[in-house]
């Protein structure tokens, strides 16, 4: 005789998730988040939510200690995870509990936890760590940049690395607290707002707190003797700019352009919406390398971009990226233009206000300077490639296409997408795909032909009626616009 058990559904149902996971059912996660041009850049498994780094830095011999704390939330049942990484990892803690680890491939970082993680978890990683940065390098190359007195973490579209573990890939932001401990007379520059320093046994701790979203490769490091100067916008935004005490002299024209940073700020809150940020700022280190990026609410300058004298031009650029690329992050690295076009577009704005050049004017110039035979035509600003994603066709063609949006759709709904646009995808992600629906939506006319053309067509487009007509009134040799020497001072912001 066989008795039949009769389980009530609800109590079956509360029996079933009582069933824990089969070890079959957790797998490792990704080496790679999925970008097509960088396919081991960022992790699989997880998403950061916070950073807490507290790092104890020697400038004489450039070694580095740091205990990284990570606060995340797996995307999967995993088994191990990645963290991209290059310096010498001593111990990995996660939950509290020890966890083995091993390195492989060229930055990567696999932890292997006590248990493992069921999706949805909430997980604390903490990864303790030392070496010497300028030691280490990754497909050849190192983005940690030693200075006389000090080094700079500053680099697209990767630098954290050789400062501490992470998810790298703008996919996945997230909010950080920095704690830098330094000799005294040394200070330690980071991103967003400066919330404490204090000073013991001869070093100085200084506490950098990012409030908002933030990319890795937009989070920065700058360890020196600096000049700092402070203010506040006409906004209340608090601004921290820094100056390193060996620019020689650059230091004039450096500081007559980064201190113009609340100025510019305000003025590209009037096409870009309200700042997004709680801090500004910029930095100046003595380094060798010639460009400047747009890390987040403290963009890094090169004292090459001032060789020539001051130039506000490349100030414009990188604070334009705080709304273009920093609030509103790319999806995926093929997405650069709408980082690059649009930080561009911006310096043409500014020649336009300061009476330089109009934005019209300047876009007639970049045509008529590249005739139809001319490479600079076969880079598509949509999706350039990784090999030319910083190439000159993605800063000055994507502005072109953007002047030409204007033209196609009238100024009111240019200058609403113009503003709509960070506000539409704040401390977020977006491709450039989501820019052309975003942009048909706002006009009220279908877009796919036109960014076809001037986004992705490896030829010269055609100029529109008006266009031609400008064009052909033009002189043969083609007049360029007062601002253009500054705006071309700013191409090397892309030797990256």
């Amino acid at each position: 005789m066989h008795r039949r058990l009769i389980i009530p559904s609800a109590l079956a149902a509360s029996l079933l998730l009582a069933i824990p996971a089969s070890a079959a059912d957790f797998t490792p996660g990704a080496p790679g988040i999925g970008d097509s041009y960088y396919p081991a850049y960022g992790n699989g498994g997880y998403d950061v939510s916070h950073y807490d780094l507290r790092l104890r830095y020697q400038p004489d011999t450039d070694r580095l200690d740091g205990t990284a704390t990570l606060l995340a939330k797996t995307t999967q049942n995993l088994s191990r995870f990645n963290l991209d990484f290059l310096l010498d990892v001593s111990e990995v803690r996660v939950n509290g509990a020890k966890a083995s680890f091993a390195t492989s491939g060229q930055h990567e970082l696999e932890i292997t936890p006590a248990k493992p993680l069921p999706k949805g978890t909430s997980v604390t990683v903490v990864v303790r760590y030392s070496g010497v940065p300028s030691t280490k390098s990754a497909y050849g190359f190192s983005t940690w940049h030693r200075t006389p007195d000090g080094a700079v973490a500053a680099d697209e579209p990767e630098s954290a690395w050789w400062w501490y573990p992470s998810n790298d890939h703008p996919l996945d932001k997230a909010t950080y607290d920095v704690s830098v401990s330094v000799p005294d007379g040394t200070q330690a520059i980071s991103n967003g707002t400066l919330q404490s320093q204090s000073s013991k046994l001869g070093r100085t701790t200084f506490n950098w707190r990012s409030n908002k979203p933030q990319a890795t490769y937009l989070t920065t490091l700058a360890v020196g003797k600096f000049d700092i100067t402070t203010g506040t916008t006409d906004s209340g935004i608090p601004i921290v700019n820094a100056y390193s005490k060996d620019l020689g002299d650059n230091d004039g024209a450096a500081r007559a352009s980064v201190e113009r940073t609340g100025e510019v700020a305000d003025w590209l809150s009037g096409y870009f919406g309200p700042y997004p940020f709680s801090a500004l700022g910029g930095y100046v280190p003595n380094t060798t390398t010639g460009y400047a990026l747009e890390t987040q609410t403290r963009p890094f300058y090169s004292q090459k971009q001032f060789a020539s004298g001051s130039n506000v031009s490349v100030v414009v650029h990188e604070l334009a990226h705080q709304w273009y690329g920093d609030d509103a992050s790319l999806k995926g690295w093929k997405d650069i233009w709408i980082n690059e076009g649009f930080a561009r577009y911006a310096q043409w704005l500014w020649s336009d206000s300061e009476g330089e050049g109009t934005t019209q004017e300047l876009a007639d110039y970049v045509y008529a300077s590249h005739p139809a035979d001319d490479p600079f035509w076969t880079i598509a600003p949509g999706d350039p490639g990784a090999e030319n994603q910083f190439e000159l066709p993605v800063y000055d063609r994507g502005a072109l296409a953007i002047q030409a949006l204007r033209n196609e759709i009238g100024d009111d709904a240019f200058f609403a997408i113009l503003k709509g646009w960070p506000q539409e995808h704040a401390y977020g992600n977006a491709s450039v795909a989501d820019f052309e629906k975003y942009a048909e939506k706002i006009s009220g006319k279908p877009l796919a032909e036109f960014f076809d053309t001037w986004l992705f067509q490896p030829v010269k487009p055609a100029a529109a009626a008006k266009a031609q007509a400008r064009i052909a009134a033009a002189p043969a040799t083609p007049v360029q616009p007062k601002s253009w020497k500054q705006i071309a001072a700013t191409n090397t912001v892309h030797d990256h």
